[in-house]
């Protein structure tokens, strides 16, 4: 049969025969008093465990929040790049509509109709991307595509009907229709 480990400390000289008796009661006033007061003995192995794996659950909810967030921006850029194929309307023209592209704040330009300038001028079209090319839009699928990706939308022109005031000194000398810059 095996020996107990005081048996084994004991033999080999590493503990005395007192040394052993005094951790047997010590070990017998410990599980006495637990019985007294009917609690198990705390396990700080245990403790550290179940600390553990709350702590790695609250990461696996962080690293899932991130995928879902992830996720959903992938569903919404490829919402996008849906209604960008179905509602986009075709430059087809010979004037150059020249516009800054606020991604890397540079000058851009697309060939576009009269219609299509003036259209995009009163703010009736939008010029939208989906990351490689250049999409004009009607202002309703602009203000949707808006809504899901903001960074879509490249140009859309606030155009306002206001009136002029009074006391405007230009008032009587109207800015010509086809004043190019």
């Amino acid at each position: 049969m095996a020996k107990s480990l005081s048996e084994q400390l004991l033999g080999a000289g590493l503990v005395d025969q007192k040394k052993a008796k005094q951790a047997q009661q010590e070990k017998r006033k410990e599980t006495r008093a637990q019985h007294k007061r009917k609690q198990p003995p705390v396990d700080q192995t245990q403790v550290r465990l179940a600390q553990e794996r709350a702590a790695k659950a609250e990461q696996d909810r962080a690293l899932n929040q991130q995928r879902r967030e992830a996720e959903n921006l992938k569903a919404m850029r490829a919402q996008v790049r849906q209604m960008l194929d179905h509602s986009g309307v075709k430059p087809d023209g010979d004037i150059r509509f020249n516009f800054n592209d606020p991604r890397n704040n540079r000058i851009k330009s697309l060939l576009v109709s009269a219609r299509q300038q003036n259209q995009l001028a009163q703010g009736q079209l939008a010029v939208c991307s989906d990351s490689d090319r250049f999409v004009l839009v009607p202002r309703n699928i602009a203000d949707k595509i808006a809504q899901r990706f903001q960074d879509a939308v490249i140009f859309l022109a606030d155009y306002k009907n206001d009136t002029l005031s009074e006391d405007d000194p230009y008032k009587d000398f109207p800015i010509p229709d086809d004043l190019m810059w």
